[in-house]
């Protein structure tokens, strides 16, 4: 007797826009690393299609490129991999993650407008309002020993990661996110100098001190 052999069934196709979708995030990477010059050869296989299915859901190599600079365009994924660090964490570790996450976040807008070359960029309408809630959140537990608010925090944790991510400058800094996130928490005075600061008493009448 033999035995039959059951085929394994056909798997349903997927709706054109979950395609679409599903091209345009698997382009994202390829974009940082090869720019423009990424081929439809790299897509397919990222994407992992036929590299005929991909003209079967968008026009052209520039269709998909697009589509992947909206996809990486949308903030939410970004604002969401904030949202998960624990508020609970000591301070220096929530601002190292914090610097970490914007750090990869300018790293690929680079690479992805590097890839756009003369091409217009998408219109941009970030939500300032949401994100400093994040870190109004994510700060709630130092709120009473911040000495500016949340989004000053945020401020200046968001140009130190712009700054620190450019191409021109991540490989000479010398600064690795821990360092910058222990500047950004301490500043740049000894510690044991603050506190010899803070314990001795001002001489200057209230209201005059130097303002520089």
């Amino acid at each position: 007797m033999t035995a039959s052999v059951t085929k394994p069934s056909r798997a349903r196709p997927m709706p054109v826009d979950e395609r679409r979708a599903a091209i345009a995030r698997a382009t994202v990477p390829l974009l940082s690393i090869h720019g423009r010059d990424v081929t439809t050869r790299q897509i397919a296989e990222a994407a992992g299609v036929a590299e005929g299915t991909l003209f079967r859901v968008f026009d052209n190599k520039d269709a998909i490129i697009d589509a992947a600079v909206e996809v990486f365009l949308d903030p939410e994924p970004f604002r969401d991999a904030l949202r998960r660090i624990d508020p609970s964490l000591p301070l220096e570790l929530k601002m190292q993650l914090v610097i970490d996450r914007f750090q990869d976040r300018f790293s690929g807008i680079f690479g992805v407008f590097a890839a756009l070359g003369n091409r217009p960029r998408p219109p941009a309408a970030p939500n300032i309002e949401i994100i400093v809630g994040i870190f109004e959140r994510l700060l709630a537990p130092e709120l009473e020993r911040l000495r500016v608010p949340p989004a000053d925090v945020f401020a200046f944790v968001r140009i130190i990661a712009f700054s620190s991510a450019m191409p021109q400058f991540s490989q000479t800094t010398g600064l690795d996110s821990d360092r910058l996130a222990d500047l950004i928490v301490h500043g740049i005075i000894g510690r044991r100098d603050v506190v010899a600061e803070a314990s001795t008493p001002s001489t200057a009448p209230r209201g005059t001190e130097p303002c520089c």
